[in-house]
């Protein structure tokens, strides 16, 4: 089983952590490369570049001028523990058994606009870098060229013949994947919620539900698409009714 989602705008240096396990990020050279890019931009020229606030422009101008070649765990954090947003609210990675960190470090992947595909135990330095920010290097006049065939094929290299690919990236992020060649299909499920007595994807519940349904085929080592369609966390139920394409299995609420 492989999983992808997205990261977080938010982060969390702050928490204990619950396990001294640490890896590097496959492409970290990648990103070094990125970072020095990055730190050449001014306060100002940040701010356009990202569309965030003055205030934001100067915290992230901040971490590109500190960010650091080699990543340990002075100045680094495992990814699963650094990002803090609606995905990792629901995915609940502070709870999983360290007994289980081999089978979450095989199964779970981030993608990441500036490390390209993370393991949960990858250490990452604090940064800001959407995927769809439009910044380049070698070349490339935007993120999506940098990472889409080194992600996929690094992908293809782990993943077996008819292994369950499970997406619950945003489209922002899963367009970094290049899914016509991926070697297995791609299973991408939506979640609804009754609202004003009508179904629609609401987004703050869909990011903590794909971060729950992440949790949940870690929990139960799913294995298939029938598996999956046994998630029942947080209230959603799978729904035949309102499931479009078999590949897009619809979970209500």
């Amino acid at each position: 089983m492989k999983i992808v989602v997205s990261p977080a705008k938010t982060l969390d240096y702050e928490s204990k952590l619950p396990t001294t396990r640490g890896t590097l990020p496959k492409f970290l050279e990648t990103a070094v490369k990125l970072n020095k890019k990055l730190s050449r931009q001014s306060r100002k020229e940040l701010s356009r570049l990202m569309g965030i606030s003055d205030k934001l422009a100067e915290l992230n101008h901040v971490r590109y001028q500190e960010f650091q070649e080699d990543h340990d765990h002075k100045n680094s954090r495992p990814a699963m523990y650094a990002f803090n947003g609606d995905v990792y609210t629901g995915l609940d990675a502070y709870t999983i058994p360290g007994d289980r960190l081999d089978d979450v470090q095989n199964s779970l992947r981030i993608l990441s606009g500036m490390y390209g595909v993370l393991r949960p135990l990858d250490l990452i330095q604090p940064y800001r870098l959407e995927m769809g920010t439009s910044i380049g290097i070698e070349r490339k006049k935007n993120l999506y060229e940098v990472w889409k065939k080194k992600v996929t094929d690094f992908l293809n290299d782990e993943l077996e013949d008819d292994e369950l690919f499970l997406n619950l990236a945003s489209n922002e992020y899963f367009k970094a994947v290049d899914a016509k060649n991926l070697k297995v299909p791609v299973i991408s499920p939506v979640f609804k919620d009754f609202k004003n007595g009508k179904l629609k994807i609401i987004s703050f519940f869909a990011k903590k539900a794909r971060g729950s349904m992440a949790r949940y085929a870690i929990d139960n080592n799913c294995k298939t698409l029938d598996d999956i369609r046994g998630f029942d966390y947080d209230g959603y139920r799978f729904s035949e009714e309102h499931t479009k394409k078999e590949q897009e299995p619809t979970f209500i609420r």
